[in-house]
């Protein structure tokens, strides 16, 4: 638990005092945000705001996960450094991404073949990390098989796992990236995600079968503890960010921050076994990834569009909601969607 505390904690810490600097130095430089000429019209004042927030809170994640160590004189586990490699791999991604976007002074910057690969390799690497590595039991950071509340079904073997992680690496962070669309609306969910993932680590460590093997639903992942470690580290990062990007934003997180976010939370939840799981507790993310593909899938096969702009935040701007109540009514969806999948995960040491 202290590891925990003292991560959150220095994170929150390089967030809070460390964004205003950032803010000065990208303003300093003239990296402002670009805004398409075909978003709503209401975001075009936002053009020139500071951007490549993300990777404040990246950096410091890192910096409080290895002081949480250091200052515990407790050695980094390979799920905890695996889960970071990823965070911070998709980080450097999106951090391409949007130099090239405020260098070149356009609204689009990698290529989306040049992201992909990218994406990619770094998911491969991340993939073929959390089968590698067993501990003195024998089991490594993942495995093989698929998972919602732990491991369940045949293995599918090491080639597909690498083709379902990488679906997985895609989807969320891609899904996180067209979440953030508005002041505050992929900083918030993505708090409370990680705050679900602080919850769940610890309750597995208190109920791992290395522990107490004869317990009936006991948890067979490797570094609980540690990956609750990471979660924390993230989410203070994620708040003290937050503090700037609240509604009005002073800087924007970029794809910098959208595909670490994503990336982190893939790597939880394949580390903690809980892959469908994250469906339900980033339930608003799910929802906002569908409206563009049935928005893009309704407009191929009709001609028509389903919502009046997609992704899902803006067909509500252009219904004429004021962008933070758009903000505030998402954050209660999602803390709603936490809610239900905390619930499930805790359903079956319910006394039957």
């Amino acid at each position: 638990m202290t590891n925990i505390l003292i991560a959150s904690a220095v994170s929150l810490f390089i967030g809070i005092v460390g964004t205003p600097v950032w803010i000065r130095l990208v303003s300093r430089l003239g990296y402002g945000q670009m805004i398409r000429e075909e978003g709503p019209q209401a975001h075009l004042n936002k053009r020139g705001t500071p951007t490549m927030g993300g990777a404040v809170f990246v950096v410091g994640s890192v910096i409080g996960y290895a002081a949480a160590h250091l200052l515990t004189a407790t050695p980094p586990t390979w799920s905890g450094g695996l889960v970071l490699m990823l965070m911070v791999g998709l980080g450097v991604v999106g951090f391409v991404d949007d130099y090239i976007k405020v260098f070149k002074q356009r609204s689009l910057g990698l290529r989306s073949g040049a992201k992909a690969i990218g994406i990619v390799l770094i998911g491969v690497v991340f993939s073929i990390g959390v089968l590698s590595f067993p501990n003195g039991y024998d089991v490594t950071p993942a495995t093989t098989h698929l998972s919602f509340l732990r491991d369940f079904g045949p293995s599918i073997g090491p080639y597909l796992f690498v083709i379902w992680a990488l679906i997985l690496i895609q989807g969320v962070s891609n899904g996180v990236n067209l979440t953030d669309g508005l002041d505050g609306l992929a900083a918030g969910p993505a708090g409370m995600v990680l705050a679900a993932y602080v919850i769940i680590g610890n309750w597995q460590l208190r109920n791992s079968c290395f522990d107490n093997a004869l317990a009936p639903n006991c948890y067979s992942v490797r570094d609980p503890l540690d990956l609750a470690v990471v979660a924390a580290a993230v989410l203070g990062g994620v708040f003290g960010f937050l503090w700037w990007n609240a509604p009005p934003a002073k800087i924007f997180m970029g794809d910098t921050g959208s595909l670490a976010l994503g990336g982190v939370l893939v790597g939880l939840a394949i580390t903690t076994r809980t892959q469908f799981l994250l469906a339900i507790l980033g339930g608003l993310i799910v929802i906002i990834t569908l409206s563009v593909i049935i928005q893009v899938g309704g407009f191929k096969a009709t001609g028509k569009r389903v919502f009046k702009m997609a992704p899902l935040q803006h067909h509500f701007e252009l219904s004429g909601w004021a962008e933070t109540t758009i903000v505030v009514r998402f954050w209660l969806m999602s803390a709603l969607f936490v809610a239900i999948g905390l619930g499930v995960f805790y359903l079956e040491w319910v006394p039957k």
